[in-house]
């Protein structure tokens, strides 16, 4: 049974700061903050947390749908900043989006691929007839410890992804064609139990983390699908910063234009486990028919998961929601990206 993505939705908090701020309140100089490549990021209000941004990007994707919130069965949370370390995110969600209570739920965890990671469960449930459709959702808030590195990056945001089968009522945007992963033992970045803050192994985190899980999940997914990298029309890698999908795509032979549409990290900084499916959201709404999708992750520890994908129709554009986020739209967040670039 084919798998498909019926709509999507996704939370920006409206607050910024500049990495240039960061750098001031730390007496570094101002090209201390270029290093990353990222020009400035999302903040999270006092009042938000991974499950009101949750919420908020799950009820837009129901929302934008023809589907019924009581005929969704399930519900999978990717995050490494669940509001409780013991009260599952996913729990609180199917009351609170008025899905039916004869649900899957469970948060999933995989540093920042577990959003990912939901989106592959949701999947094959849906083709193993378990269930009509899902949500899956990747939801995380800035940590990083002040005066690190990780301060510059580390931001705050949301991305909900409405999976289930396809039917002639309910053709879905874009098929999930085929999925898969690479999974190592590989220590770049870590918190323990107690700890405020996570850790990370400097550089290490790039060639042997990075890089070698990228590269891996994106060579094994072109070769189960027999595509080739001029067969993608777009392709969204997971955005620690600014530079390391840029690296990535040169490595694997993308060009820019390929990356361009889903590459959001500069303005809005690496939200984690939201982070490669915000940028999917973002190409779901400029992509044309027929068009092809590759979508790869990575969570440190480490792992990456990869798609393809096909669009079944023309990409749709998220409306504006006023007084809720600063910019939602691709026409809006370009602009805004534009302005600050300036």
């Amino acid at each position: 049974m084919l798998s498909v993505i019926h709509s999507f939705g996704r939370y920006l908090p409206m607050y910024r700061i500049t990495s240039e701020t960061i750098a001031l309140a730390w007496e570094r100089e101002k090209d201390h903050a270029k290093g990353l490549g990222i020009i400035e990021k999302t903040v999270h209000a006092p009042d938000e947390d991974t499950f009101t941004m949750a919420l908020e990007a799950a009820q837009q994707a129901i929302n934008l749908s023809e589907i019924e919130p009581h005929d969704i069965s399930a519900v999978f949370v990717g995050s490494e900043s669940h509001p409780y370390a013991v009260k599952p995110t996913s729990g609180m969600l199917v009351p609170a989006l008025n899905i039916n209570p004869m649900s899957h739920a469970a948060d999933l965890e995989f540093a920042c691929k577990a959003g990912t990671a939901a989106m592959q469960i949701v999947m094959s449930m849906v083709q193993a007839k378990q269930i009509k459709y899902g949500l899956a959702i990747g939801s995380d808030n800035a940590q990083g410890k002040p005066g690190d590195a990780l301060e510059y990056s580390a931001a705050s945001g949301a991305a909900a992804f409405l999976i289930g089968s396809a039917s002639k009522k309910h053709p879905g945007l874009c098929s999930l064609d085929e999925t898969l992963s690479y999974t190592t033992d590989t220590p770049d970045f870590w918190r323990n139990e107690g700890e405020a803050f996570p850790k990370h192994a400097g550089r290490f985190t790039g060639e042997p983390a990075y890089f070698h899980h990228v590269e891996k999940a994106t060579k094994s997914i072109l070769e189960k699908t027999t595509l080739k990298v001029s067969d993608i029309n777009h392709v969204v890698f997971h955005m620690p910063n600014g530079k390391f999908p840029l690296e990535a795509a040169k490595r694997l032979g993308f060009s820019k234009e390929q990356l361009e549409l889903g590459f959001i990290v500069p303005t809005i900084g690496n939200t984690y486990s939201a982070c490669s499916p915000l940028g999917l959201t973002f190409v779901l709404e400029q992509a044309k028919k027929n068009e092809m999708i590759l979508l790869v992750s990575y969570g440190s520890g480490a792992g990456s998961d990869g798609f393809a994908m096909t669009m079944l129709q023309d990409g749709k554009a998220l409306p504006m929601r006023e007084g809720k986020n600063e910019y939602l739209s691709y026409h809006q967040y370009t602009q805004h990206k534009e302005k600050v670039r300036a």
